[in-house]
């Protein structure tokens, strides 16, 4: 029959396979769709479709644009939760496919959106079918390296998650460099840099899915061999979201991300406006270059953070973790204020690089929490459910930092360096709550599991 190289049974590995050629494949699929994070790069090209190097009248306003953003990242959640119990059954290879079709069908369906001025097929691109594929394709290959690193489950899902950080470090400078390439008189470039990044993610997903392997039913590493090995008990998805311990890490990861995504959302202005020349001496002025280094050296911070807190979560527990999250990022938080105030550039872009390395490090880390209270068999599944927190924090984040600041700026009469406070002080107090809520969580009874 067509298409049985996709089944279950046709990637289960070999004797003696290794187990470090997993990895390649899951960065495969997230350097991919961590594109999302570099989407602002079409937003100016996208208001001058119509006028090429100026806006006109017929053209989309940046406010209808930012809806793109948060369709797909809704999507992005709602997809994991409707799909994580079906990439367990069917296996990571079919659900790499399906994401590989979703995530690079969405592009081609957005340069026609482009083409014809239609924005509800650049929403239905980019937004839902997108995001559809981000939503599975982040969550296809995390379960699958937790079971091939039973030994590692923070690293190994540290390995995935560290690529989709890092994707806005390719996507970014390679979106530029076709837009710059395809522009022309008649042409901004958008959607012919659409149709081209769409063919070449699906050939880099397909790669990942070719290569993924799943470890035989009785796996076990090397050093265990003469060691006998039960099966380990699970709790189904099903059964997960009634017991209280889901709740808390889904307000855990709600916090912390909702502490990190809006910063990184107005990083650029943020910096600007906290270090204008209104504010600290003309020498140490940010302007939009270096503006634009901070936001990439953030992306650094966001990818390698992925890698070493989830990581470091093998020595420290998951439980252990989120609280250095939580307190640290608080601490961090109400300082940032004073670098700002001081004029202390250096210690201020410290501060956030160290937040927003937690803000990466929460998302590789919730997957082995998830594995440490519920089991491997069934992770994957509600980890895709618990990634609705993400949307949520998705909508949140960005709207306490940017109304809180607008309403600073125009009901109180503060300067623009002095409209962040506030917002900084709030963060803060998200965090201290959810250092509260983290610590509320106990291992899941016993009642709930199943062999």
């Amino acid at each position: 029959m067509p298409f049985t190289f996709l089944d279950r049974e046709r990637i289960v590995a070999k004797p003696g396979y290794n187990r470090w050629l997993v990895p390649p494949a899951a960065l495969a699929i997230h350097l991919c769709i961590g594109q999302i994070y570099a989407y602002s790069v079409f937003n100016k090209p996208m208001t001058q479709i119509i006028g090429i190097d100026h806006s006109a009248e017929a053209d989309w306003e940046l406010t209808t644009l930012g809806w793109i953003f948060s369709i797909a990242l809704f999507s992005l959640g709602a997809s994991a939760a409707l799909f994580g119990q079906w990439l367990e059954r069917v296996g990571p290879r079919k659900a790499m496919f399906a994401a590989a079709l979703a995530f690079s069908g969405g592009f081609l369906v957005a340069s026609l959106g482009i083409h014809l001025h239609q924005i509800w097929l650049v929403y239905l691109g980019h937004g839902v079918l997108g995001g559809i594929g981000l939503g599975i394709g982040y969550i296809s290959p995390v379960s699958t390296l937790m079971k091939w690193f039973p030994d590692k489950p923070g690293m190994a899902t540290g390995m995935a998650i560290m690529g989709f950080g890092g994707g806005a470090m390719i996507a970014s400078p390679m979106a530029v460099g076709l837009m710059n390439f395809y522009s022309s008189p008649s042409s901004t470039g958008v959607g012919e840099t659409f149709l081209t990044m769409g063919l070449i993610y699906f050939l880099f997903m397909m790669f990942g899915m070719l290569i993924i392997r799943i470890p035989p039913e009785n796996y076990r590493l090397a050093v265990n061999k003469e060691k006998s090995v039960k099966k380990e008990p699970f709790v189904n998805a099903n059964q997960a979201v009634k017991t209280p311990q889901f709740y808390l890490l889904f307000t855990v990861l709600a916090l912390n991300v909702t502490a990190g995504i809006g910063v990184l959302g107005q990083a650029s202005v943020m910096i600007q406006e906290m270090f204008s020349i209104q504010s600290v001496p003309e020498h140490l002025v940010v302007g939009a270059a270096a503006a634009g280094g901070f936001v990439g050296l953030l992306s650094i911070f966001n990818m390698l953070g992925r890698f070493f807190w989830s990581s470091l979560s093998d020595q420290l527990g998951r439980k252990n973790t989120f609280s250095i999250f939580f307190l640290l990022g608080a601490l961090l938080y109400i300082l940032v204020p004073f670098a700002g105030s001081q004029g202390n550039v250096l210690l201020f872009i410290g501060f956030f690089a160290l937040i927003i390395s937690m803000y990466g490090g929460g998302f590789a880390t919730i997957p082995a929490y998830l594995k440490d209270l519920f089991g491997t068999k069934q992770v994957g599944a509600i980890h895709g459910r618990l990634l609705l927190a993400w949307s949520l924090a998705a909508l949140l984040g960005p709207v306490l930092v940017n109304y809180i600041r607008a309403y600073q700026i125009n009901s109180m009469g503060l300067a623009p360096a002095e409209a962040y406070s506030t917002t900084m002080y709030i963060m803060a107090a998200l965090l201290v709550i959810g250092f509260v809520v983290n610590l509320s969580v106990k291992p899941v009874k016993n009642k709930h599991f199943q062999s």
